[in-house]
């Protein structure tokens, strides 16, 4: 079992490079998504990303229940989460408590057996946001990324679509 973690900015070629990682393992590689097709550029989003990798993948859209989802689809392929911050995201506005379901992931990853790669954001890089609630994300993301780095195997930072091995 491997737990992966890729992050980088947008558009630095974390999803494309976290696809060749899963793709790695043996197995049908399983894509779970977090994103949710809200409106047309997003559906437009999702389109490009389902072009690229083509139809070998299975796939699970789910917004909110991640570790349900991880158990569910463990034992086979190799699974590829993007995005986390998307994720948090989905969390934060559904008031859920994403402190303890964000440790509920980390304690349930090494009880896996199939690899699981996860896509997240380094959001912390920018300026301070001007408004309460983007610091409030912005902080909940580092220490989601800080959490999830700690239980993974290997951590990456892709920059410009050239990933650098931190872990």
């Amino acid at each position: 079992m491997a737990v992966i973690l890729i992050t980088g900015g947008a558009r630095s070629g974390k999803s494309k490079r976290a696809e060749m990682r899963t793709r790695s393992f043996p197995g049908q590689p399983v894509y779970v998504a977090t994103a949710e097709a809200l409106d047309a550029e997003m559906e437009a989003r999702i389109a490009k990303h389902r072009a690229r990798r083509g139809t070998d993948w299975m796939e699970r859209e789910v917004p909110l229940d991640l570790v349900p989802a991880l158990v569910a689809t463990d034992g086979g392929g190799a699974r590829l989460v993007d995005c986390l911050t998307l994720w948090l995201s989905n969390l934060m506005h559904a008031q859920r408590d994403w402190e303890r379901e964000v440790s509920e992931l980390a304690t349930a990853l090494p009880r896996l057996k199939s690899p699981v790669v996860f896509v997240t954001n380094e959001v912390g890089l920018g300026i301070v946001p001007d408004n309460a609630l983007a610091r409030s994300f912005r902080d909940a993301a580092g220490i989601m990324n800080q959490t999830i780095a700690a239980v993974a195997d290997e951590v990456e930072f892709v920059v410009a679509g050239l990933p650098m091995k931190l872990k």
